[in-house]
């Protein structure tokens, strides 16, 4: 699937109430996918009884703290998604580690639907539960209702349709591509969006449902007086920004710890200069994955296992100045030293040719007035096999990249659908998953996105502003600033 590059004009759409058309808003496999029993059973269990088996099974962990993880109403952070692997190590402990949290998570059009008569889905679910609720609001201005996008129309005109649906009213479905020269959506002076129509008319909005992705803190305000759904805030704290979710991780981390809990990742170092990489790739073991803190869709992520891999990476233009270099995590030959020691992928079960696919998992999680439910599950599996020894014939990232996301162009993506794997009755049995895996994914997702949270508090003032100064210091990446505040 392709999605085109944006014309030199561009407007907004208007979608109406009960428009919603399935095969527009899904993958085509998985309109006729029947859920996996069991995948069905963890969707409706509930916190209560989630928090229950969780504790069963952690007895470290303080009832009342997982019960409160899953409560907790998160200020800014209401709909996100984890990207997870499912690793163990020699002593063959398993465990669901975060690697990112998205703040603008795909997950709608590969997720079957729990009951066939509820077309929506997913899409009716989330924003009943978590973006419904904010509308309430005495602040906001008047206008309408929105739906931006920069990537993934397939979902954002999904949602821009259950909208309609859910509020009896138009809502506007609007492309906003970085580097547009005249976008058809703009802040006024006070933080008000508003969107151009086909007529060349501004309307006002006063909530919209952002899947903006790539760099939306060069258009998109931190904090704005419309309701944005998430706002570029969270972009910023950690949902785009690798390198501050990494230290919102730590500082989580450290409360948590008290009572049992905490944010699993792989070892991480930020702030890195270019310079550095190559000591930081030494002290892992010559093995290493290295980042641009600040892309997605799987731009800027670079696994380094050779020295001609390292020399690539040092070669290459690199649009930021600061890089985080992570542990990696390979076969049980071949991974990164780290304080945690060494991890290594589970990987999938061996298909009929014995072969073992790296396969990441992808939880989405909406929050609202009773805290967090699940949203969507999926997983994707890597191109090639993993191996058991490197050599020189084997791409690392063909072994470990999973992002199903290639960009062709300026606005230009493909999407490498036929290594999705759904939560279907014939997927889902190659993850190896079983329920108390899901229910230890959804609560590390809980984690991670309360952590990005807490730091994107931290990052406004008791007026409402945003700390300026603050993420200067946490986030000291010069290129990244002078996006932010267009320097």
């Amino acid at each position: 699937m392709t999605e085109s590059e944006s014309p030199s004009k561009l407007a907004a759409t208007r979608v109406f109430p009960d428009r919603f058309e399935s095969e527009q808003h899904y993958y085509p496999r998985v309109l006729n996918a029947q859920i996996h029993p069991l995948v069905r059973y963890f969707m409706g269990l509930g916190n209560e009884r989630i928090a229950l088996r969780y504790c069963h099974l952690h007895p470290e962990a303080e009832p009342s703290a997982v019960t409160a993880a899953l409560e907790y109403k998160p200020r800014y952070f209401r709909w996100g998604g984890a990207d997870l692997f499912h690793v163990t190590n020699d002593q063959g402990r398993r465990h669901l580690i975060v690697i990112e949290t998205n703040s603008s998570p795909s997950g709608q059009k590969s997720m079957p639907r729990m009951e066939e008569s509820q077309e929506e889905a997913g899409y009716r679910r989330l924003l009943s539960h978590a973006f419904l609720p904010m509308l309430s609001r005495r602040n906001l201005p008047r206008g309408g209702l929105a739906v931006l996008y920069d990537k993934n129309l397939m979902e954002a005109s999904g949602y821009a349709a259950t909208l309609a649906t859910l509020t009896e009213s138009e809502v506007y479905l609007v492309p906003f591509y970085d580097e547009d020269p005249d976008p058809p959506a703009r802040f006024t002076g006070d933080g008000v969006l508003e969107v151009r129509d086909a007529d060349d008319q501004w309307h006002p909005i006063r909530g919209a449902l952002r899947y903006v992705t790539q760099r939306p803190w060069n258009r998109i305000p931190p904090i704005t007086r419309s309701l944005i759904f998430n706002p570029v805030l969270v972009c910023l704290a950690g949902g785009r920004n690798k390198a501050l979710a990494a230290k919102a991780y730590d500082i989580y981390n450290s409360e948590l710890a008290e009572v049992g809990l905490t944010v699993r990742t792989p070892e991480t170092m930020w702030d890195i200069g270019a310079e550095e990489v190559p000591l930081w790739v030494q002290r892992m073991g010559g093995v290493a994955v290295v980042k641009v803190p600040f892309s997605n869709a799987g731009q800027g992520v670079y696994t380094i296992t050779s020295q001609a891999e390292l020399d690539a990476f040092m070669e290459i233009d690199k649009p930021y100045a600061r890089f985080i270099v992570q542990a990696l995590i390979g076969n049980v030959g071949w991974s990164s030293r780290s304080s945690h020691g060494k991890l290594y992928h589970v990987g999938t079960t061996p298909n009929r040719h014995r072969a073992i696919y790296v396969a990441d998992l992808r939880f989405m999680v909406g929050a609202g007035p009773q805290g967090f439910i699940p949203i969507a599950v999926y997983a994707r599996r890597a191109r090639s096999p993993l191996t058991a020894e490197l050599d020189q014939a084997h791409s690392s990232w063909d072994m470990l990249g999973t992002n199903l996301s290639v960009k062709v162009g300026r606005n230009q993506w493909e999407t490498e659908s036929k290594r999705l794997l759904l939560m279907d009755s014939r997927d889902f049995n190659q993850l190896g998953l079983g329920l108390d895996d899901l229910i230890e994914a959804y609560l590390q997702t809980v984690l991670a996105v309360t952590a990005i949270d807490r730091m994107a508090a931290t990052l406004v003032t008791q007026k409402g502003k945003f700390r300026r100064r603050a993420f200067r210091a946490l986030s000291p990446d010069p290129v990244l600033n002078s996006e932010v505040y267009g320097e």
